[in-house]
């Protein structure tokens, strides 16, 4: 199964999801997608199978993913300072795959109805999620 972690900034979040993932599912093959260099190697070094960077990395790594995770701000062109441009949020929108995603309301995007919560406590919820559904197919 492939799962995807996109992320941005300085990667910390994508770091956090691909520890998660790969303890919760170590046959999971995870591949980072950073828009940036920094949150690439920051996803590789957390254990990640392989990455890339910037647009078209993205746009075809959701392809074929059979799970995605990431900033909730992935799916809005710009929300992450920037660096998510709309063919990325199209892509990712659009993707098969489920999207699992973390409200950070530094992304300039408020999930209305989301209970503040530590950035650990939502990786878990992210990744036992992915875990279940990947589980029920």
């Amino acid at each position: 199964m492939k799962i995807v972690v996109i992320d941005g900034q300085g990667g910390r979040l994508g770091q956090l999801l691909t520890a998660g993932v790969k303890a919760r599912l170590p046959q999971a093959q995870v591949c980072a997608l950073g828009t940036n260099t920094v949150a690439t190697a920051a996803m590789l070094k957390a254990g990640a199978d392989f990455g890339a960077t910037g647009e078209n990395p993205v746009v075809r790594g959701v392809m074929d993913a059979d799970g995605v995770l990431g900033p909730v701000g992935i799916v809005v062109a710009n929300a992450i300072l920037g660096e998510v441009t709309p063919a990325m949020a199209e892509a990712v929108g659009g993707c098969r795959a489920k999207k699992f995603l973390v409200p950070m309301n530094s992304c300039g995007v408020v999930v209305a109805g989301v209970e503040e919560l530590s950035l650990a406590a939502y990786v878990s919820q992210a990744v036992e999620a992915l875990a279940g559904e990947l589980e029920r197919d």
